[in-house]
């Protein structure tokens, strides 16, 4: 079982950093900035993940009785928003993916300086180390997406004949991390099981993607800004839970259980969502 954390992450670099340069190497950085120009969008998708999500984290915690632990995991997700996989999601849901992209980095940009000031006021005692949490955002998606443009500006028929070759690495470092995650975790599963975390978990993502589809503005925002306010920042969340609570295990046990509650009925979902869209791009028009 030493094998399984090791392979997690190896397919979790294959997967984020993969999509993040193929995502580069399909777009412009006029095609990602272009959709954020509109302010009221902006500020109904921040109001929506910074506002609402934590909100609603903090009253499935007192209505659902959860504990503190899993409780504090929660509102840790409830914090952290703008995920590398929303491009994918997006992708699967035959969305805007270029405002998929600026929707991701706009997120997580806010979510390195949100998270330090807000989750100390959550939680009483918690002290969170901005720089920890920037270094393996800025790192592992920021980077890489910042790369794949310059190379897309510069070098276009390069950037043309590598994507194909990213995307096939992506594909396989997603499903590679989706099933070390569910043979790794799947005792962690069962542990839950009459805690009240999986419903609060459930809950959660459920109440999430429809803060999301309202902030949407139009047929072409709802679905992405659906996707991108369920799907939680995990790696931000997890640095946040095991570096400042090693010593309560119940704490990072919740994210995992978000974690893979959210690729089990998001990628789906998104696919649904795509299948949707085809079928009624075409369908004859009355």
């Amino acid at each position: 079982m030493e094998l399984l954390p090791v392979l997690s992450k190896v397919f979790t670099l294959m997967f984020v950093v993969a999509s993040m340069l193929a995502l580069g190497f399909s777009l412009t950085v006029g095609q990602i900035v272009s959709p954020l120009r509109d302010v009221r969008l902006v500020l109904r998708a921040l109001v929506a993940n910074f506002v609402l999500v934590p909100a609603a984290a903090y009253g499935i915690k007192m209505i659902i009785p959860i504990g503190d632990s899993y409780g504090t995991g929660l509102l840790i997700l409830a914090t952290a928003a703008g995920a590398a996989v929303l491009p994918k999601l997006v992708q699967l849901a035959k969305g805007d993916v270029a405002f998929g992209a600026g929707v991701m980095v706009l997120l997580t940009v806010v979510t390195v300086a949100y998270v330090p000031i807000v989750l100390p006021l959550l939680l009483s005692g918690v002290s969170v180390n901005p720089l920890d949490i920037a270094k393996s955002l800025i790192v592992l998606m920021l980077l890489p997406l910042g790369f794949g443009l310059c190379i897309k500006a510069r070098y276009a028929e390069a950037a043309d004949w590598a994507r194909p070759a990213l995307a096939e690495i992506a594909n396989v470092g997603l499903m590679g991390l989706i099933a070390t995650m569910l043979l790794l975790n799947w005792r962690t599963l069962l542990e839950t099981i009459g805690t009240g975390a999986l419903l609060a978990a459930l809950l959660f993502i459920v109440v999430s993607f429809v803060f999301g589809y309202v902030a949407g503005t139009s047929a072409t925002t709802k679905p992405v800004l659906a996707l991108g306010t369920a799907q939680r920042n995990i790696a931000a969340a997890m640095v946040v839970a095991t570096d400042s609570f090693a010593a309560d295990p119940k704490v990072p046990v919740m994210v995992v259980v978000v974690s893979v509650l959210l690729m089990a009925l998001l990628l789906p979902g998104a696919g649904e969502l795509g299948k949707r869209r085809v079928a009624a791009q075409s369908a004859p028009s009355l």
